[in-house]
């Protein structure tokens, strides 16, 4: 027996939607004009846009642009472009299949490899978590003088926040984030401002030059911006939180959701490659005509921003800005979390205890290389986590775009041969260069 909405009319089968304490309750305008359904779509595009501006991407951002100055921004928009086909087509599965990309997952795979792909899913989530973890202790330790341990120590209370943030409804999340992005982007519009940099060479760079394939150093660099770009939680999340919206379950309705999630989403992740390009785009300003082109570290950039630019405020700022990055993927990955072990298992374990289990996974380890390596221990954790999420990608990427080009399973809105051809392609450039970015990371931890 169906299960009527309250919101739309339409029904909705037996099996249990994703996230369904949030499913369809936010309601789309039926004759409302195109802006107010933009705005009714719009908040999902920003909360995966924070896997793309994370504290894991900005050690990359500023290597590149300290060391090579503008000319990686290339690398950084083919990212992008990259990126928003893939949540594309990670929103349209969700829309199309009512099922986000765990439970598809669950149900074309048998139960061992379903089993298979939450493990290495499951891992990803902590090496994420990791991530968001060190970089708010980070970013506490660089504002306020908090010793990492206790940094790192802190972060597991934002649980309780979540916890409360849930009950307050989806709309609540979706506009802290945008609060938070907001902060991240005023922070670097200032950082940009006061910076000065060359206006003809961040447009000159927004094509790539041969020099980024034949500069081994560079080409490193630019694997790093590439492979860490993507996020294999973001596509699990998108397919399941573009269905919080009460759109008529019909192919006109699924067609309107189609098209302003896509529009918010790519939006969203606009945001995303500005706030990343600013963090190239300031550390070329700031370092690569000076003696600190080899300035890699989050906390180097953070003791020589302001004495280079000679602005007190330029190292706040960007600590600031860091932080918010930290907190904002705390949101996500809560969320992340419970989808995949709910679509891949079919269980569902109270909010608390599923945020406990990933926090620990991710503090426990965090806190011991604190306490036994300091500073330069916690940044080579923080590289370790981007390893992890690049060795799961592949494992996200290759049946998403599997699912949305078939025929069975999507309908009328499988993807076209033009779509299904560029996804594959860009499918096989993340698993080569993810491939390859984990081979050099190990050759240079075995030396």
């Amino acid at each position: 027996m169906d299960n009527p909405s309250s919101t739309t009319g339409w029904r909705r089968p037996v099996t249990t939607p994703s996230l369904p304490e949030v499913h369809a309750t936010i309601r789309i305008p039926v004759n409302a004009n195109v802006w107010r359904k933009i705005i009714a779509f719009t908040g999902p595009g920003l909360m995966v846009a924070v896997g793309y501006m994370d504290p894991g991407n900005w050690a990359t951002d500023l290597a590149g642009g300290a060391k090579f100055g503008y000319t990686l921004l290339s690398v950084i928009l083919l990212s992008n472009f990259m990126a928003i086909l893939l949540q594309h087509l990670s929103l349209k599965l969700g829309i199309v299949t009512g099922r986000d990309l765990a439970q598809a997952c669950r149900d074309h795979f048998s139960r061992p490899v379903s089993l298979f792909l939450w493990f290495l899913c499951e891992i990803a989530i902590a090496a994420c978590d990791l991530a968001e973890v060190i970089g708010s202790a980070i970013a506490l330790n660089l504002l306020l003088g908090i010793p990492l341990v206790v940094g790192v120590v802190l972060t597991a209370c934002d649980v309780l926040l979540i916890l409360l943030l849930q009950n307050k409804g989806f709309r609540i999340l979706e506009c802290i984030v945008a609060t938070l992005i907001f902060i991240i982007g005023g922070c670097f519009a200032f950082e940009l401002i006061i910076s000065h940099p060359s206006v003809s060479s961040i447009f000159g760079n927004l094509i790539p030059k041969p020099v980024i394939v034949l500069n081994p150093d560079m080409l490193y660099i630019a694997i790093g911006i590439l492979g860490a770009t993507v996020m294999p939680h973001n596509l699990y999340l998108h397919s399941s939180i573009v269905q919080t919206r009460a759109y008529e379950r019909n192919d006109e309705g699924k067609a309107m959701a189609i098209k302003f999630a896509t529009l918010d989403s790519t939006a969203a992740l606009l945001c995303a490659f500005f706030i990343n390009a600013a963090i190239l785009i300031v550390s070329a300003a700031a370092f690569h005509s000076t003696s600190y082109k080899n300035v890699t570290d989050i906390n180097d950039a953070y003791q020589l921003l302001s004495p280079v630019l000679g602005v007190p405020l330029a190292s706040t700022l960007f600590a600031l800005a860091l932080l918010a990055s930290g907190q904002n993927s705390t949101l996500t990955g809560t969320l992340a979390g419970q989808i995949v072990m709910e679509g891949f298992l079919n269980i569902r374990l109270r909010p608390w205890m599923r945020r406990l289990i990933t926090r620990l996974i991710a503090i426990v380890p965090a806190v011991i290389v604190a306490v036994l390596y300091g500073e330069k221990g916690v940044g080579n954790l923080l590289i370790l986590s981007q390893v992890i999420l690049s060795l799961q990608l592949s494992f996200a990427v290759i049946p998403l775009v599997w699912f949305t080009g078939e025929k069975n399973k999507m309908g009328q809105f499988t993807n076209h041969l033009y779509l299904s051809i560029t996804a594959w392609i860009t499918t096989g450039v993340i698993v080569i260069l993810n491939g390859y970015l984990l081979f050099q990371t190990i050759v240079g931890w075995l030396k």
